[in-house]
């Protein structure tokens, strides 16, 4: 199993041929591709109208998510927060949120977000897969 960053979803759905998304298109066929509700909601930002919009609700609704608690949300602020006493501004608290849940889950993340790898200096059990 494995979640998998918005930023390769955004490269997948434009049809970009990368590492990340040849990787994306092999868990997608063995059903190892795993969402969050949040990375869903960051995916439907960038609709350009509401007919992209309902496709990408349709899409996304099919595919599994991790579940996210409070206890995921606490974890998160508190990885945030470890970040920011490190010196390290991560640009978006939803990612925070990703990262936590991505170690709460077990789950290894794939992307090329560079908040993550910084993210993952503070918090050693996140796994990331960069191919």
């Amino acid at each position: 199993m494995y979640l998998i960053d918005s930023c390769v979803w955004i490269d997948w759905l434009k049809r970009r041929r990368t590492p990340s998304t040849e990787k994306l298109e092999i868990w997608l066929d063995k059903g190892w591709a795993r969402l969050l509700p949040v990375i869903v909601q960051e995916l439907l930002h960038g609709a350009r109208g509401e007919r992209e919009q309902t496709i990408l609700r349709q899409r996304f609704s099919e595919l599994p998510c991790l579940p996210v608690t409070l206890k995921t949300h606490l974890k998160a602020g508190e990885l945030y927060a470890r970040c920011r006493w490190r010196g390290l501004t991560i640009r978006s608290p939803h990612d925070g949120l990703i990262a936590a849940a991505s170690v709460e889950h077990g789950v290894p993340r794939l992307t090329q977000d560079r908040d993550f790898f910084a993210i993952a200096e503070v918090e050693p059990r996140l796994v990331l897969v960069n191919p």
